[in-house]
């Protein structure tokens, strides 16, 4: 971190409340909200006190952990990978709203066994005050295995978070939005390493043009692009044939342009058999960067 860190105004908040902790472990996504408890958490804390647990997933990008790997070295704590293979759990691969519930609870109960095996006190996520205000059943599964949320506790929400973690010099203030794999599906439609390999690359093409902060969701023969709305008329005029063609050859028969633009959790705006369709917060942290 900078040489300055310990003046920003908003960061006493936030090292109040690591301070008090002894030692902790950090559900690490490579995210923004991660990055800033855990770099703070190994200023507060010291490195030797502070493990980053980060889960390997098809749900996730590998690029993203080969991103969160580089981040943790250099903070110089102890970095621990789990693979937490969601798939193989069939309440979660069959798509229900609970979904994320059964995801961060395995998620957590990993990290909980990685912090008795590291002998480190607290269980530490990357949740801001802004994550409470949708449907979020990861952090209900959080809650419920004694995830402390130090960002809530220190009442940072997502623009603070940014703005603390670019004041201190970290490489990720200004990194997009993630969220995992699944949450492009819409609820009641099963989950399958084919469809996330599928929404994966779909994605990988908008990253290669260029465009910043955007979902592809899948419906089946259909990928509705959401893109940034000062983007989307670039979507439409001098990108639409490049998009079109290599997103046919990744077997989508129809290749869309929702006009309302890029907004986290659109897949709550439907109802599906079942319940509310739900992007909820599946994320390797836990809470935080995954929108």
């Amino acid at each position: 971190m900078g040489a300055g860190a310990d003046l920003s105004p908003a960061y006493p908040a936030l090292a109040a409340v690591l301070a008090s902790l002894g030692s902790a472990c950090v559900a690490f996504s490579g995210g923004v909200d991660s990055s800033l408890v855990l770099a703070a958490a190994a200023r507060e804390l010291g490195a030797a006190n502070v493990v980053a647990f980060t889960a390997s997933s098809e749900t996730y990008r590998d690029a993203e952990l080969a991103e969160a790997r580089d981040f943790v070295a250099g903070l110089g704590v102890r970095h621990v990978v789990r693979h937490t293979g969601e798939l193989a759990d069939g309440r979660f691969a069959a798509n229900p709203r609970e979904r994320c519930y059964f995801c961060k609870g395995a998620l957590v109960d990993k990290m909980a066994a990685v912090a008795r095996e590291e002998g480190v006190a607290a269980l530490l996520d990357g949740a801001n005050v802004d994550d409470q205000g949708d449907w979020r059943p990861g952090l209900r599964a959080a809650k419920e295995r004694g995830v402390r949320h130090p960002l809530i506790e220190a009442g940072f929400g997502k623009s603070a978070v940014r703005e603390l973690a670019r004041s201190l010099g970290l490489p990720t203030w200004a990194k997009p939005q993630q969220a995992c794999l699944a949450s492009r599906l819409p609820y009641g439609e099963a989950i399958t390493v084919e469809k996330l390999r599928q929404i994966e690359a779909a994605e990988d093409v908008l990253r290669e043009l260029g465009f910043t902060g955007f979902r592809v969701r899948h419906h089946g023969s259909i990928a509705r692009i959401e893109v940034q709305e000062r983007e989307i008329e670039r979507a439409a005029n001098s990108a639409r044939a490049e998009l079109t063609r290599r997103l046919r050859a990744l077997g989508f028969t129809y290749v869309t342009l929702d006009l309302a633009g890029f907004r986290s959790g659109s897949m709550n705006e439907v109802a599906v058999v079942g319940g509310d369709a739900d992007e909820g917060k599946a994320d390797r942290s836990t809470g935080g960067d995954r929108e």
